[in-house]
């Protein structure tokens, strides 16, 4: 523990801070001072700096996609500087419009409630929660609900219509004359307002986050205030090596699933994601890595697994992830597990599947049953007219989809 009289040093162990950064902006701070950026600020700055992410939950689930902001979040504390967390409890319930084609659609304040309960359940074994004044956990509706339309018109006053149209996505949805709606524009201006409110030094965001984080930095000077630095990380691709890490396109790894799908999803990622899922997500050093890219593949998925839950069930998942490739699905003891309890028998395979959440619907799991993607206790099941009749025939078999989907059917 440092003591009292000595001054403390910020800016040392920051090497995780710079890790795996796109962009730190700006290079330097402003006319004021020409010559100062990020790494001179931390290496001055007599006490700590605050470090906000913004985090609107607008779904119940954070992939690891998300998490690479939050792992930088932690390497600020680890720094010894202050953490804001920001939960958009009042900015979800309009969405950020950044790069979509469509408006969002709106959320309720019940939904929003719930989502962020779960948002901080996910995060806590990323960030440091206990170590006194090194976290501050804040709500925007704690501000943004009591501004009065005075208020409002002063913020808009700041922004042109110019320099919104210029936020990404918008051009698009002018050019297929898709709609934009004014709630819209408020979104950025809300976000920046956040940055004053919260007297923010330094923001972390992905790089599609930079127009967001740039009016944050003018409304701070418009208020008289010392304008953040933005920190932006890479947006992650997803498990298919294409397209980014999303929910909606498959080809994500949630931190609330059960460690055996997290292990299995990841020890088959594609060659030329092995790097950057090293970089972004863990704090092991590429040098330092088994030479063949399948044992890297292994090694980035316990790893992953071992930070959310643990040396343990990290080799368990990886024992039973074996144990599967090998066929001996029974001895797995991760697999999660799914009831018949409301299934009506006699009841077609298909349907289970479908039931159970391996598949979106029946006729999904009979496509994958006639091209040989369906497995029972490890043999493939291609006859889409394989019937039960009652759950006893069932229980304790493991029913997999794919590579790395699968359940254990319990009465």
């Amino acid at each position: 523990m440092m003591s009292d009289d000595r001054t403390p040093n910020f800016a040392a162990g920051v090497s995780g801070i710079y890790r795996g950064v796109s962009e730190i902006f700006p290079a330097k701070l402003d006319s004021e001072n020409p010559d100062e950026n990020l790494a001179q600020r931390l290496a001055k700055t007599d006490r700590p700096l605050r470090v906000k992410l913004g985090i609107d939950p607008t779904g119940s689930d954070i992939h690891l996609g998300h998490s690479i902001c939050v792992r930088k979040l932690r390497a600020f504390q680890d720094a010894g500087h202050k953490a804001v967390l920001l939960i958009g409890d009042f900015t979800a319930r309009i969405g950020d419009p950044t790069g979509k084609s469509e408006v969002r659609r709106q959320l309720t304040e019940e939904q929003v409630a719930q989502n962020a309960k779960t948002y901080l359940d996910q995060v806590r074994p990323i960030l440091d929660f206990d170590t006194p004044g090194r976290l501050e956990i804040r709500y925007n509706s704690e501000w943004l609900s009591k501004l009065d339309l005075a208020k409002i018109l002063e913020l808009l006053g700041t922004m042109t219509v110019q320099q919104m149209l210029a936020k990404e996505g918008f051009d698009t949805r002018i050019e297929q004359e898709n709609p934009i709606y004014l709630h819209e524009f408020l979104y950025p201006i809300m976000q920046g307002y956040d940055s004053v409110a919260l007297e923010a030094d330094v923001e972390l965001g992905g790089t599609d986050q930079k127009f967001n984080i740039a009016v944050g930095r003018d409304l701070q000077r418009y208020f008289g205030m010392k304008p953040q630095f933005g920190l932006l990380m890479p947006i992650l691709l997803g498990t298919d090596g294409v397209q980014k890490m999303s929910k909606s396109l498959g080809n994500y790894v949630g931190l609330s699933e059960d460690p055996l799908t997290m292990y299995s999803k990841l020890e088959k990622i594609p060659d030329n994601l092995i790097a950057q899922y090293f970089e972004l997500l863990t704090d092991l050093l590429l040098d330092e890595l088994p030479e063949n890219p399948r044992d890297k593949q292994k090694f980035l998925a316990w790893d992953v697994v071992r930070q959310y839950r643990g040396k343990e069930v990290a080799d368990r998942a990886q024992q039973d992830a074996i144990a599967l490739v090998k066929g001996a699905a029974g001895q797995a003891d991760a697999v999660p597990e799914f009831s018949l309890a409301n299934v009506q028998f006699p009841a077609k395979l298909f349907y289970i599947a479908s039931a159970s959440g391996l598949c979106k619907s029946s006729g999904e799991a009979r496509k994958l049953m006639q091209g040989g993607g369906m497995k029972l206790e490890g043999d493939k099941v291609a006859d889409v007219n394989l019937t039960f009749e009652s759950p006893e025939e069932l229980n304790g078999k493991v029913l997999q989809v794919g590579k790395n989907k699968f359940v254990r059917l319990i009465v």
